[in-house]
């Protein structure tokens, strides 16, 4: 069994808001089903917003230290203002602002004084956890650390159920954002083996679209945004992405979840890439 499915969007973006056409096709065995719709989307898709990590359980937690205390799942703010979700609840850490909708999987990694450093995918510090549980966070703003601390407790950021017809429709919006920022068509197509990870892929999405985002509003890379015209998203064993003549391909293995998919700030390193 395999699906597939292709997202278009109108040829010319309109500003307030984008009629979208989208072609889907959906492969079921030897049935094929194919659809042309027209419409202009709402603005918002937070009940596809999701994170696919409470699916993987490949990983081994390693067990704590004795003597360590850990932070907990739950809310935390630091210092200057940052509110952010830190959930242990799964197989490996995951981390996301208030702020923003991208989750991301933390790596551990030993420190000097028995400290343990949380970076994402990309290498960038996000966290440092001392032995008795005291908690840093490193951000753009302030790239030498704030102190942290828990306000109070957070539901772990598994993702909610999303079905094939939400995928689509969050596919083509998406497209849309992406088209707008950048000033021109950008085509999205998904071409996936599997279905039942519709929350994995949709997240996949979303992260593409954020990457393309922040490449969009900044002065300094808003010239690579510009280049982009196209959107492969394809199944594979090892996460990662690829970038060349207008071309993204993101690879991810939606049976892991967010660790299955490449984050945003690896996306746009690797548009950016000189």
């Amino acid at each position: 069994m395999s699906w597939s499915n292709r997202v278009t969007t109108a040829q010319k973006p309109v500003l307030a808001t984008m009629a979208v056409a989208s072609v889907v096709r959906l492969v079921v065995g030897s049935l094929t089903f194919a659809s042309l719709t027209l419409a202009a989307l709402p603005a918002s898709a937070a009940q596809v917003q999701a994170n696919a990590q409470a699916q993987q359980e490949r990983a081994t937690r390693p067990p704590p230290r004795p003597g360590r205390t850990l932070p907990s799942t739950g809310r935390y703010v630091s210092e200057n203002g940052e509110r952010f979700v830190f959930d242990r609840s799964g197989a490996r850490p995951l981390f996301r602002f208030e702020s923003r909708n991208e989750t991301w999987v933390l790596r551990a990694s030993p420190a000097p004084r028995g400290d343990i450093i949380y970076r994402n995918d990309a290498g960038d510090q996000i966290l440092r956890v001392t032995p008795d549980g005291g908690v840093t966070l490193y951000t753009v703003r302030a790239p030498n650390g704030t102190p942290a601390s828990m306000t109070g407790p957070a539901p772990g950021l598994a993702p909610p159920a999303v079905t094939p017809a939400q995928l689509f429709r969050f596919s083509i919006q998406q497209s849309d954002r992406m088209s707008e920022a950048v000033g021109h068509l950008v085509y999205v197509t998904l071409d996936l083996e599997r279905p039942g990870h519709e929350a994995a892929v949709a997240e996949t999405v979303s992260v593409i679209c954020e990457a393309v985002l922040r490449l969009a509003r900044s002065s300094t890379t808003r010239s690579h945004a510009a280049g982009i015209r196209r959107i492969n998203v394809v199944e594979g064993t090892r996460p990662g992405a690829t970038y060349a003549n207008g071309v993204l391909t993101v690879v991810t293995n939606p049976a892991d979840g967010a660790e299955g998919r490449p984050s945003s700030a690896r996306i746009i390193r690797t548009i950016a890439r000189p």
